[in-house]
């Protein structure tokens, strides 16, 4: 979703904030929820919260949410979660709010290289389509954070852009391919990325989706 820091993918789209919204320029944020859907990330979506595993008490936390997508159909998913968005964009996070009206999620504004939260705090972080903006370098302190807010024991679910992706998973696929933040994300990065962080990262799924092609789904154990 929403990217943090980003650095040479500002410049290209005249975007004059230090993040990239969620929708790649604030006027297109409107349409951004439904640009999500013809993707087919409704399905990923699902499948993540699925994986994740959540059960009532624990704390919930996804970070770049964007609109909140991910986070209110976790909260839906499992009432008894306490769950917490967060994202850099202001108004990403003012229609992530409206659209969770009465569901209990909490939305706080944070960059993912400092995220506002002590040691330990969270049972669950959860990462949707975000990880592959990022440039190397706020992986890795991005890696380093979210592994300092999880509780010893803790996972991070994460799906995106990775694995053995190939030019037939088509047009979509063969551009982001050849994008700079896109390759920091194929083969074996993300593990690596995130075992070198402390984590025991393994993927579990790989699934086709409309137009992006295939995305992976990763889960990052914290030792207990």
């Amino acid at each position: 979703m929403t990217e943090h820091h980003p650095r040479s993918v500002t410049g290209t789209l005249r975007n004059r904030h230090d993040y990239l919204p969620a929708a790649g320029h604030d006027l297109l944020l409107p349409g951004y929820d439904l640009l999500t859907r013809a993707l087919g990330m409704t399905k990923g979506y699902a499948t993540l919260i699925e994986q994740a595993r959540l059960a009532d008490g624990m704390s919930v936390l996804e970070v770049g949410c964007g609109t909140g997508s991910v986070i209110s159909r976790a909260k839906r998913t499992r009432p008894g979660i306490d769950a917490v968005g967060s994202d850099p964009d202001p108004r990403a996070l003012a229609r992530a709010q409206r659209k969770a009206r009465n569901l209990g999620i909490k939305f706080d504004r944070g960059y993912i290289q400092k995220l506002p939260y002590r040691d330990g705090q969270f049972d669950r972080v959860l990462s949707s389509m975000m990880w592959h903006h990022l440039d190397e370098d706020v992986k890795a302190e991005a890696a380093q954070e979210i592994f300092r807010v999880l509780r010893p024991g803790g996972e991070l679910h994460l799906v995106d852009i990775g694995g053995d992706m190939s030019a037939d998973d088509g047009l979509l696929a063969r551009r982001m391919m050849h994008g700079p933040h896109a390759q920091g994300n194929l083969g074996d990065a993300i593990p690596r990325r995130l075992n070198s962080a402390g984590f025991d990262c393994t993927p579990v799924a790989t699934h086709r989706l409309r137009l992006i092609g295939r995305v992976t789904f990763f889960r990052a154990v914290k030792p207990a």
